[in-house]
């Protein structure tokens, strides 16, 4: 570590102290003008070895005690990296120089579980229902839903988990381990919008080595840290596949594409089907998209595909009002035929066949059917009437018929009033 950056460290250290308590936000709103002190810091929880690491965890450990958001925050920046710190010194068997982390990382933890009057906490989160549209859905994707009886009873109910509550844990052990570290990487992503782009390649680079070591892959990506298998859970993956994605979407695309496949490597391995689900999820709705590469001082957000907002019935839908209309076109068709063949007599239009000349047919295209001696031409010609011809001429001669004796009976009946007249 350079004289300077220990220099950095050290006033950081004194200044606080002398600090008065109505001055703690200003101070607080002031360490992000101090760009040389956040990469000092990492220099010294990554050198296990340092004699200022036991300082600076103190240090971090007030800050987080005050229960100023912003001080909270600038301790949390730092959460990756104490999390390989202690993996990494838990897996080479030397306990003794993670003392100080593992009192910042439990003190931490135990004042996340409990509120300001010492109640145990009991965080709930709603899941989403699927019936209803949300950032992340739309209902009309999935199709015709069937709203069955228990569909509709369940209507509007939100379902809600709980977590909680939670032991204090005075010391790490093989069974708590990953307990305690899975609910603090819970409080990092709770306020992933305010992490730094360092502290953000910090975590994808965590979820790397902790995947990898002691694996083929780890060949593969040229780490040449620990050799050692470290355990992991899958709640514990899950919330590292959360950061990842935010990170992915915030300018980290590179670190963070090959944090995802690692993770995604090591449920494979381990057949941890929650880590499987969530991960490939995220895979997939970022497969093909642009993700923004350069903009790491923009706004901060995830980037999620919506559907746009159309019209729910089709042009072409089958509804009954266009049933209707097409029996009505069917109908009025119908009737201006019939007017149409009554206007011309009854005859009907014969059509005329070309290429559906009856009698079969040669390979050479001659004909069976004998030829008439009257046609010298060597040309013929067939005029065919469908059925359709045909019962057109019927419909023609039965309006004839109808027309007639109508005649018949107005003759009849002019005859006889001429009768009457003349008698009289």
């Amino acid at each position: 570590m350079l004289a300077m950056d220990q220099g950095v460290v050290e006033e950081w250290l004194s200044e606080f102290k002398t600090l008065p308590d109505n001055a703690v936000s200003n101070y607080a709103a002031s360490l992000k003008d101090k760009g040389s002190l956040v990469p000092a810091l990492y220099k010294v929880i990554r050198e296990n070895y340092s004699d200022l690491l036991e300082p600076v965890c103190h240090q971090l450990f007030e800050f987080y005690r005050s229960g100023e958001p912003q001080l909270q925050r600038f301790t949390l920046q730092f959460l990756p990296e104490l999390l390989w710190s202690l993996l990494s010194v838990s897996a080479a068997r030397d306990p003794h120089t993670s003392g100080c982390i593992e009192a910042l990382l439990l003190g931490i933890y135990n004042l996340e579980i409990v509120d300001k009057d010492g109640q145990s906490k009991i965080l709930s989160f709603t899941v989403p229902s699927l019936s209803k549209p949300s950032v992340y859905h739309e209902p009309s994707t999935f199709g015709s839903m069937a709203l069955t009886e228990g569909a509709l009873s369940n209507h509007g109910l939100s379902r809600v988990v709980y977590s909680g509550p939670h032991l204090q844990r005075e010391t790490f052990t093989a069974q708590n381990r990953f307990e305690v570290l899975t609910f603090l990487l819970l409080c990092y992503n709770a306020v992933l919008s305010y992490m730094t782009s360092t502290s953000l390649q910090s975590l994808c680079q965590l979820s790397s080595r902790v995947c990898i070591c002691g694996y083929p892959r780890q060949q593969m990506r040229r780490y040449k840290g620990i050799n050692a298998r470290l355990t992991v859970t899958s709640e514990f993956l899950v919330q590292l596949i959360t950061g990842i994605h935010y990170a992915l979407c915030n300018g980290e695309v590179e670190v963070g594409s090959k944090a995802l496949d690692d993770v995604l490597y090591r449920a494979q391995l381990e057949l941890f089907p929650e880590a499987l689900l969530v991960g490939n999820a995220i895979k997939s709705s970022l497969h093909g998209a642009a993700l923004k590469s350069n903009n790491k001082e923009g706004a901060r957000s995830i980037q999620v595909e919506i559907t746009p907002t159309s019209s729910r019935i089709s042009r072409n839908a089958v509804t009954s009002l266009s049933i209707r209309g097409h029996r009505w076109k069917r109908h009025e068709t119908q009737e201006v035929s019939v007017d149409s063949e009554a206007a011309l007599g009854g005859a009907a239009v014969p059509e005329i066949s070309v290429t559906g000349v009856s009698g079969d047919r040669m390979p050479n295209g001659d004909s069976l059917r004998p030829r008439p001696d009257s046609d010298t031409s060597g040309l013929s010609s067939e005029v065919s009437m469908d059925h359709r011809g045909h019962d057109s001429s019927t419909r023609g001669q039965e309006v004839r018929r109808q027309k007639s004796v109508r005649r018949m009976v107005e003759n009849e009946g002019s005859g006889t009033s001429s009768t009457g007249r003349s008698q009289y």
